[in-house]
């Protein structure tokens, strides 16, 4: 089947595939290093030497080579292809079926992402959870599909739904709140900026300012998936007060810049890539 002739949410899952796998390649080093130093937390003694982004990444590439950066890559691609597809498909569909003639307020823009992210989180689970213990360096998994079967073999099915609330209330909320300062910020620019050459500066730029507003707000929801994820004997209630009760609020902000970086600029990448190739299919993204 040509690709000219695809259903628009097919062409938008396409899209948002492309988009989300280039920015995984880049950014991955980025999400290692955040979830080594919140795993490094939950395992510290109160008092203990802080220990910074530049000491994991120097340890990271000291100890595993600078191949050890794109560790657990291949769970973000199992978890990227079909995830930001999936949401960008779902965004899409909301978006024409509720919004087809106008632009969405800022309210109903963060209802809209956030509706995409939450079926998109919830399918995706899995691998997600497979990928934080990649990341870890706690586990000794061989492969994606040994993972999975290792987890529901040892664990339970149940275990690769772990953290669930905490990454719904850490995605999508990040989500809604990005969606909304996006579009409303790339509203206000001046309508020749849009039909410029410029254009994808332009919402680049308005990609990163949302993503680090988003980013900031939901960091202590992604610390504590974090721990669930690692410790799946933990429920999201017990980590919420471990962390508290070890790192006290400062602990829910452990790896607030490698994550703010890293979820700022793939967000960024991901909605100008697909803006531009949604625009190049002639479709209104």
């Amino acid at each position: 089947m040509e690709l000219s002739l695809a259903h628009p949410a097919i062409k938008a899952f396409m899209c948002g595939s492309l988009s989300g796998t280039c920015s995984t390649l880049l950014f991955q080093p980025l999400d290692l290093v955040k979830t080594r130093l919140q795993t490094l937390q939950s395992s510290m003694q109160p008092g203990s030497a802080r220990v910074g982004m530049v000491t994991v990444f120097l340890n990271v590439v000291r100890t595993e080579r600078l191949p050890g950066l794109w560790k657990g890559v291949s769970p973000s691609f199992v978890r990227t292809i079909p995830g930001v597809g999936l949401y960008f498909s779902t965004y899409y569909t909301l978006k024409q079926n509720f919004f087809q003639d106008r632009n969405p307020g800022a309210i109903e823009a963060v209802l809209l992402g956030a509706g995409a992210r939450a079926v998109a989180g919830l399918f995706m689970l899995p691998v997600t959870v497979i990928k934080t213990r990649f990341e870890s360096g706690r586990y000794s998994y061989g492969s994606v599909v040994g993972a999975l079967r290792s987890v529901c073999r040892t664990e339970g099915p149940g275990a690769l739904f772990s953290g669930l609330m905490a990454t719904l209330l850490r995605d999508v909320p990040f989500s809604g709140v990005y969606v909304m300062f996006y579009s409303q910020t790339k509203a206000s620019l001046p309508q020749e900026i849009n039909m410029s050459t410029y254009a994808p500066v332009a919402n680049f730029s308005c990609g990163i300012l949302a993503g680090v507003l988003a980013s900031l707000i939901t960091q202590p929801a992604d610390v504590v998936k974090t721990h669930v994820q690692v410790n799946p004997q933990l429920s999201t209630a017990e980590a919420v007060k471990y962390i508290y009760m070890e790192h006290k609020l400062k602990g829910f902000f452990s790896g607030a810049v490698p994550r703010s970086l890293r979820r700022t600029m793939m967000a960024a990448m991901a909605w100008t890539v697909y803006e531009q190739m949604m625009a190049q299919l002639g479709l209104k993204s």
